[in-house]
């Protein structure tokens, strides 16, 4: 089938432009022929440590679903991708992949990154997915370098599809001791990631990404701004690791497009026997270490004190 991924300039937290850029992209991407289209992670509001994104998140039943549904019926397609959705009295990072018979299915993120904490928990499903194309995998952004994703999603899928909203390190930051090597270990990383998948899983990966520029805070660090930028990288990838279609953060919003086989072939890589499935810089580990105990402690009191909204 022919199949689109997302690259989007998504801004931080306005949701309804961003609702209006993806569903020309969606259009777009239709239009020329395409049978399923994946918007990737947070489409509708990007993120990053920033106020604004306390009123980020929409209903699960609300506009966000409705726009991947109305695409996939009014093209007869499957359109997909994630967006902060509230139900239950939380909030989750929820991929819907929606059916050309107005049908969907979702996968909750297993767990949040980093500053991701601040605005919403994570699920226990096991992000797969039953459509009518056959089991469909789901994993986004950091679940892809998570061995414990490849357990299980390994030999139970035909196909996995998501993104990422994968940002770069601080473009100015105090000296600390390896930035240089972490930004491009951070970006080396995020270039193998959706081909080691495929490898592992011995399934084609579409892996849709943001491209555009943001300004935040730094988390526990009040009165220093982090400025920097999202990773993209967005990519189609065949099941032997082959890269089909590959757009850069420097070429912009647009398409990735290819030709996919759905279906399974035996996995060319196994996950090491590890947490992570590459090895991270120590500063992007310790990152991840306070920043994810700085957000959950930040989600639970914004819950609590009514400035995160749940609809």
């Amino acid at each position: 089938m022919k199949v689109a991924a997302v690259q989007i300039k998504a801004k931080l937290a306005c949701v309804e432009e961003n609702l209006e850029r993806a569903e020309k992209l969606l259009d777009k991407a239709f239009g020329q022929g395409c049978e399923m289209v994946i918007l990737p992670e947070f489409f509708t509001s990007a993120v990053a440590f920033h106020p604004d994104m306390l009123t980020a998140a929409l209903p699960f039943e609300g506009p966000a679903l409705g726009l991947l549904r109305d695409a996939a019926k009014r093209y007869g397609g499957y359109a997909g991708g994630s967006f902060i959705a509230s139900r239950e009295g939380n909030n989750y990072n929820t991929f819907v992949l929606a059916f050309p018979d107005g049908g969907y299915v979702t996968h909750n993120k297993d767990q949040p990154t980093m500053w991701e904490n601040c605005y919403y928990i994570g699920g226990n499903d096991e992000g797969i997915m039953e459509t009518p194309l056959g089991p469909v995998g789901s994993a986004l952004c950091w679940e892809m370098v998570r061995t414990r994703t490849v357990r299980r999603l390994r030999g139970r899928i035909g196909l996995a599809v998501g993104g990422s909203c994968w940002w770069d390190v601080p473009d100015r930051l105090l000296p600390l001791p390896g930035k240089k090597s972490a930004k491009r270990r951070n970006l080396a990383i995020m270039n193998e990631t959706p081909v080691r998948l495929a490898k592992m899983l011995g399934v084609p990966v579409v892996h849709a990404a943001h491209a555009e520029a943001f300004e935040c805070r730094m988390p526990l660090v009040p009165g220093i701004p982090y400025r920097s930028h999202f990773l993209g990288d967005t990519m189609i990838v065949d099941a032997d690791g082959s890269v089909l279609a590959h757009r850069s953060r420097e070429e912009g919003e647009g398409l990735a497009i290819a030709d996919v086989r759905v279906g399974g072939i035996e996995p060319s890589e196994d996950p090491p026997d590890r947490f992570w499935i590459p090895e991270l810089p120590l500063l992007i580990r310790f990152a991840w270490a306070y920043q994810n105990l700085h957000g959950r402690l930040y989600y639970r009191r914004a819950l609590r004190t009514g400035r995160i909204q749940i609809k």
